[in-house]
């Protein structure tokens, strides 16, 4: 099952080692480039629109657990006020 992806008021946790700051995520994307060939032919992408996104796997760096990591309340951040979320 994907993990959705942190926001203003969550983190990842590793739920075997506690990590909270080193994961490798797996995702597919699609996408809309506007890429701009100079003369000599190199292309230069120069806008990127994001049309769709899912997190397929995440994998914890230190214990290499893989799926096994959860959302968790930010320290400092209440979660049922959404003013501070924002700061």
């Amino acid at each position: 099952m994907p993990v959705p992806l942190p926001t203003a008021s969550t983190r990842w946790r590793c739920t075997l080692c506690g990590n909270l700051t080193r994961f490798d995520v797996t995702r597919s994307s699609k996408v809309v480039e506007y890429v701009h060939l100079d003369l000599a032919g190199e292309p230069k992408v120069e806008e990127t629109e994001v049309i769709s996104e899912a997190v397929e796997s995440v994998r914890c760096r230190w214990c290499n657990a893989v799926d096994q990591v959860e959302l968790v309340d930010r320290p400092g951040v209440n979660a049922e006020d959404p003013e501070s979320a924002q700061a």
